[in-house]
């Protein structure tokens, strides 16, 4: 397989392959990560569970995006703040922010938010059921935080805030990964 034909992989979901061993290994897993602004949280979000996929070898068989609730950054870098304390732990926060829409249910297997508004949020415009199950709160993959019910927007924070909200995203991001491989993503 070439270059070419793997980068459509990646970025088509429920794609399949040709030659996979285990039916699952063949579908393109896809996630959405979602905060208010797209800024700080979900592009963090999405770095680091990048990373992950990465490091274990199975970007292959992930898609994985973030958005936010609103609009006001759309188009913007991640805050510089978000990207420099990403950088000191070797991630690239790089996406540009864009908003969530209701489209998004039908190209995305999971929605993952940081809070409760966040969630309230999306619900409102999911189109039935089928999407409503597709929302999941990702505090509620942390192994390391317990009790820990949401990941705290650091927008108004100070850098020990960004450094919280990163510790928080990673352990929510490999609680994730685990799952997901223990389901047969």
């Amino acid at each position: 397989m070439n270059k070419q034909q793997q980068q459509e992989i990646v970025s088509t979901p429920h794609t399949h392959r040709e030659g996979q061993g285990r039916e699952s290994e063949g579908r393109v897993t896809s996630l959405l990560f979602i905060c208010l602004g797209n800024i700080c949280r979900s592009p963090a979000a999405e770095g680091v569970m990048k990373h992950i996929v990465e490091r274990e070898g199975r970007d292959a068989d992930f898609l994985i995006d973030s958005a936010g609730i609103g609009g006001w950054h759309v188009g913007q870098l991640p805050d510089h703040r978000m990207r420099r304390r990403g950088a000191a732990r070797g991630y690239d926060f790089c996406s540009r922010a864009r908003q969530f829409s209701a489209a998004d249910f039908q190209r995305f297997d999971m929605i993952l938010v940081m809070d409760r508004e966040n969630y309230y949020d999306v619900k409102r415009l999911a189109r039935n059921s089928d999407d409503v199950q597709k929302i999941k709160m990702l505090p509620d993959f942390m192994t390391r935080h317990p009790g820990q019910p949401t990941i705290p927007d650091p927008y108004y924070g100070d850098i020990a805030d960004f450094d919280f909200a990163l510790d928080l995203i990673e352990d929510a991001c490999e609680g994730l990964f685990a799952y997901l491989c223990a389901n047969n993503h």
